[in-house]
């Protein structure tokens, strides 16, 4: 059976450790993009709800203009792709997608690398089209900062009793 026909999961160790392709990354990604939307969000709501409970009526979020509001989201998205890449390696669309985001040699990301790399993949999201072209389907941000993104539904990198190749 060849390798585009069969199904990986879970229960299929066929793919564990090794690199993530393009397509479970970008739905990785876009479960990340609503995460960190209900972020801002709920940190807007809170912030209305203080000011409200301060000055009194009426209730209303803070409307800083689409620069600001976009700027406070990447600022949020960076501190919420770094914190769990450095932290655990895993945002919750790469624990959904069983990805794990280390370093090359399969260490956890250090956090000035997990940050220089949430910066890239904010200012620059087309990085991952270089995935399918990539040999070790590196995306442009893994490229820069030694990076590699792995199936990993074990919680790391092989199942117990595996030591195939990477």
């Amino acid at each position: 059976m060849t390798a585009v026909t069969r199904a990986h999961g879970p229960a299929e160790p066929g793919l564990q450790g090794l690199p993530a392709g393009i397509v479970s990354r970008a739905v990785a990604a876009a479960v990340d993009a609503l995460v960190v939307t209900a972020l801002v969000l709920a940190i807007d709501l809170g912030i209305g709800a203080v000011a409200y409970l301060l000055l009194g009526p009426p209730f209303s979020p803070p409307d800083a203009g689409a620069w600001i509001t976009f700027g406070w989201g990447a600022v949020v998205a960076v501190g919420y792709l770094a914190g769990n890449w450095a932290v655990s390696g895993r945002t919750v669309g790469d624990q959904l997608m069983g990805l794990r985001v280390t370093r090359r040699s399969g260490g956890r990301l250090r956090p000035g690398a997990a940050t220089v790399r949430a910066v890239l993949w904010i200012a620059a999201p087309w990085g991952l089209l270089w995935v399918p072209v990539s040999r070790r389907r590196a995306s442009v941000q893994d490229l820069v900062v030694g990076s590699c993104v792995v199936h990993d539904w074990y919680g790391r990198s092989r199942p117990p009793g595996h030591h195939g190749h990477r």
